[in-house]
């Protein structure tokens, strides 16, 4: 049965930047990158390929050490360029020279029909050789979903509520056909399968249209837009129990693989922030290099390049290469500055969650977008008890109680507190907030290994 339900605790970020609806033309970058930073828990990666190699789109180029059944593709076709490595020998990138023509590994094609009558076991083996398999994500964890798992549910959440997030709408645009063969497939896994749409906007037939699954309606804040939160709204997670996610584009990746019998990397990336002079959308791979994005496109040169959005993006180099899961491009002023007694004076240009003495902007309207940049304004400090993460969080968990609990290591508090149900993203705005400019996401993640591993 479909719920609607409406959140209250939360927080829009309202940023200078957001990208025109609009796609522009340019000439694609030239190198694509596999990065295993994209993926949490992927131990002793195994790299089947060397520099020289060819490739096609969907050839296996990294296995996780953990489970060599978790096959990781290639994007595009090409010549593998680099795979470079860091500090003892990490993997950081498998760098791939794209053919200006992609070629693509060939499985097997399946009419709607077709897919009706296939099997989990079938639908699985297509999934894990082709490189589609690490579009599922595990709740607890935030990790690769395990293959031999049952999960009780699968999720979608159709809309982004982070700062700038760029629109489903427009990147699915036309993709009806295969989002719709992806929940198919989703379905040979798990009978309830939730499909979660914002009802604050119009939502787009893409998502109304596909069939067995329970279409959500979630209304309010910054993180409506989370599966996190979704899921506990309507199904939340239970020691031992485990929900798989999926973001909409790998819904349609799924898709395409069985009616196209094809690994489709390609995807609309958001290029956006107050520092790029035309914030659009590209039409590109996954992992592209991000040097064809902001070329001639910045207003100035010191700046933050962020694969992803502010709150949970991950800092990139100006020649280096966006995540697997990444959609969007974010470019903000660099904050290497110390400004003195900036906390006191008074200014309504600050974006504050807090009502501090300086800071006036909480007397703006709602609908005001703010410049940012990377500065913390303080350094780290003792914890400060005051209330506010949990103003944040619209979730039945103590967001300041479990940090606490994973600092002193506490197995049984930490799952009493609710730490299956959350990873970085659901308490990334905590750490925006927070006035003790602690790290919030690294501490879960601490707390989440030692839950998963321990």
């Amino acid at each position: 049965m479909s719920k609607f339900i409406k959140l209250r605790k939360g927080f829009d970020i309202n940023l200078v930047g957001k990208a025109e609806k609009k796609i522009a033309d340019f000439e694609q970058p030239e190198t694509f990158a596999l990065k295993p930073s994209s993926f949490h828990g992927i131990q002793r990666p195994k790299v089947l390929v060397k520099e020289g190699d060819t490739v096609k789109a969907g050839t296996p180029i990294l296995i996780d050490g953990k489970n060599d059944r978790i096959q990781h593709a290639a994007p595009v076709s090409g010549e593998i360029v680099e795979v470079k490595r860091g500090e003892k020998r990490k993997l950081l990138e498998i760098v791939i020279l794209a053919d200006k023509e992609i070629e693509y590994v060939e499985f097997p094609k399946h009419s709607i029909s077709d897919i009706n009558n296939l099997s989990r076991e079938d639908c699985q083996q297509t999934l894990l050789q082709s490189g589609v398999w690490p579009n599922i994500i595990q709740r607890p964890y935030g990790i690769i979903a395990n293959p031999d798992d049952e999960p009780k549910s699968i999720f979608i959440s159709t809309f982004d509520t982070h700062p700038l997030a760029p629109d489903f709408d427009l990147i699915l645009k036309d993709q009806d056909k295969y989002f719709e063969a992806g929940i198919e497939i989703l379905n040979k896994f798990s009978e309830h399968v939730h499909i979660n749409v914002n009802a604050d906007a119009e939502v787009s037939p893409v998502f109304t249209k596909a069939k067995n699954a329970q279409l959500n309606k979630f209304s309010g804040p910054h993180p409506s837009g989370n599966v996190g939160v979704q899921i506990h709204h309507i199904d939340p997670i239970n020691k031992g129990d485990v929900v798989w996610t999926v973001n909409p584009i790998g819904v349609t990746q799924i898709g395409k693989l069985f009616l196209e019998g094809k690994y489709d990397a390609s995807r609309v990336v958001a290029v956006t922030g107050s520092e790029v002079k035309t914030p659009q959308y590209y039409k590109t791979f996954t992992g592209a290099n991000i040097k064809k994005f902001v070329q001639d496109n910045l207003k100035s040169d010191h700046v933050r390049y962020i694969g992803g959005n502010v709150l949970t993006g991950e800092k990139i180099a100006s020649d280096g290469y966006l995540g697997f899961f990444d959609n969007q491009l974010t470019i903000v002023p660099e904050g290497d500055y110390h400004e003195l007694f900036g906390w006191i004076m008074p200014s309504f240009k600050k974006l504050s969650f807090h009502r501090a003495i300086g800071l006036l902007s909480f007397l703006n309207s709602g609908n005001k977008e703010y410049v940012v940049d990377t500065n913390t304004h303080g350094e780290d400090r003792a914890f400060v008890q005051s209330g506010t993460f949990e103003r944040v969080t619209p979730m039945d968990i103590l967001p300041t109680h479990l940090i606490k609990a994973i600092l002193a290591e506490d197995f049984d508090e930490m799952e009493g507190l609710g730490i299956y149900e959350v990873i970085e993203e659901d308490l990334a705005l905590c750490e925006f907030i927070d006035v003790s400019k602690h790290d919030i996401q690294a501490i879960l993640r601490e707390g989440l290994d030692l839950m998963q591993y321990s």
